[in-house]
């Protein structure tokens, strides 16, 4: 599982996708979100928007994220 920090609050879907370096643009995020292809917290997710916040934990296929918040 990769860690992802990040110094906000918390990180937009779309966003998290485009700095992990999943995808290489917003586009294809929202192609990837909308196909119902990622999943938070083991829940299928097709909001771009969802607020991805701290120890979340991102699915996307054989790819697995957890976001953590360096504050």
């Amino acid at each position: 599982m990769k860690e992802i920090l990040i110094e906000t609050e918390y990180i937009r879907m779309d966003q998290l996708l485009k700095y992990a370096n999943i995808v290489g643009s917003g586009g294809e995020a929202k192609i990837l979100i909308k196909e119902g292809l990622v999943k938070v917290n083991g829940e299928v997710v097709t909001q771009r928007g969802k607020k991805i916040k701290n120890k979340d934990i991102i699915e996307i296929e054989d790819i697995k994220l957890k976001v953590l918040n360096k504050k």
